[in-house]
């Protein structure tokens, strides 16, 4: 049996076709494919903007900076997450305060968010990280709510779910990253992601003023519109106003990431498809402790189980060539984040889940022998 790993991307013929036109073109960065992924993906989501950048992490850093954080902000997010969630935070030199997770969806629980705010003074806090973790939308609703409540901004990081979305109060459907409750949000178009362009991120949002800042500190800090510049030299002139990045995406990048998220919806079916094959098969074994569970708005980037012994299982699939994945590791856990005074006796929800959780392999190329394989090699383990 080849490696089954827990993701991988799936490039088509009409993907190569389709980077193959750029490097033939007379760009490679900052040509017209950078603005028709833009405009495409922001059709997708359902924003009025969308920025495309580097990676996930520099779409982070770009919102943090976006937003005005400085040394001494406190941002809340949650422990069960990439570490990049957290990090950009500190990049702006803000500090990180973690929340603990619901343990029935793996979210940020925003009881526990509610506590932390209604305990500090007035203005300690400056805005909410929620991730749509594995792909289950965050109620951003509600935390719209709390935030409006205590002046806060929301990220909304949702690198696992292009194409997830929950039903507001109204019982409107509202796409993840739609702009409608969080001030930004980003996705990730790394490999393993639903849309993968090798790398590369997307920022989006429906807010002006937030759009053109983003721009212009993606691009080294230059204004983006002449309008606005102080001077002008000629037609050969561009003005840096602040102090801003490269983290711009190079055309090859958009035009894969534009040419895959073309068939984004499909993918997306297969996806819940495996995931409802899993949940079928695994409901009532005695050896989990919780599944994902299938819910409506679920992108499933990541089918996550709570398992019995996660770690001898772990083993005996890698044995197997099978290469499920912990996601992930509490970033409060992480060297750098002791620093602070994080220790292990903190955030016991997520120590318990970290405990025993592992992803499954979910991408839409897995085969339905691979994933068969992959459910008989479990129940082989506990026999």
């Amino acid at each position: 049996m080849k490696k089954i790993p827990y993701g991988r991307q799936y490039i088509s013929d009409e993907d190569i076709e389709a980077v193959v036109r750029v490097l033939k073109s007379d760009y490679l960065t900052q040509g017209p494919n950078v603005q028709e992924f833009e405009e495409a993906f922001a059709t997708y989501i359902g924003c009025k903007y969308a920025i495309a950048v580097s990676n996930g992490t520099a779409a982070l850093h770009l919102c943090t900076l976006a937003l005005g954080v400085k040394e001494g902000d406190k941002i809340i997010t949650t422990p069960i997450t990439f570490v990049a969630s957290a990090n950009c935070v500190r990049y702006a030199g803000g500090t990180v305060v973690f929340a603990d997770i619901d343990p029935e969806t793996y979210l940020l629980d925003i009881d526990k968010v509610r506590e932390l705010l209604i305990s500090a003074p007035q203005g300690t806090f400056k805005g909410i990280i929620p991730v749509d973790f594995a792909g289950r939308p965050v109620n951003l609703e509600q935390f719209r709510q709390l935030a409006n409540e205590f002046n806060l901004w929301i990220i909304e990081d949702a690198c696992h779910a292009p194409g997830g979305y929950f039903i507001d109060s109204k019982g409107t459907k509202q796409n993840c990253g739609n702009g409608n409750f969080a001030d930004l949000a980003i996705f990730s178009f790394h490999p393993v992601k639903h849309i993968a362009a090798g790398e590369g991120g997307m920022i989006t949002t429906n807010d002006e003023k937030l759009y053109h800042k983003l721009r212009n500190l993606r691009t080294h800090g230059i204004q983006q519109r002449p309008e606005l510049r102080q001077f002008n030299h000629g037609l050969w002139y561009y003005e840096m106003q602040e102090l801003g990045y490269n983290y711009r995406l190079t055309d090859f990048q958009a035009a894969l990431g534009k040419s895959q998220l073309q068939r984004a919806d499909a993918g997306l079916e297969r996806r819940k498809g495996i995931a409802a094959t899993y949940e079928k098969v695994f409901d009532g074994k005695p050896y989990i402790i919780r599944q994902t569970g299938i819910i409506e708005g679920h992108s499933y980037h990541l089918y996550v189980v709570e398992f019995h012994d996660r770690t001898r299982l772990y083993e005996y699939l890698r044995e197997n060539n099978i290469f499920a994945q912990v996601h992930y590791i509490p970033i409060h856990l992480m060297p750098y984040y002791r620093q602070f005074g994080w220790n292990e006796g903190d955030l016991p929800k997520s120590i318990n889940y970290y405990t025993h959780c592992l992803s499954l392999p979910i991408y839409p190329t897995l085969t339905k022998e691979e994933q068969a394989f992959v459910i008989n090699t479990i129940d082989m383990f506990y026999e």
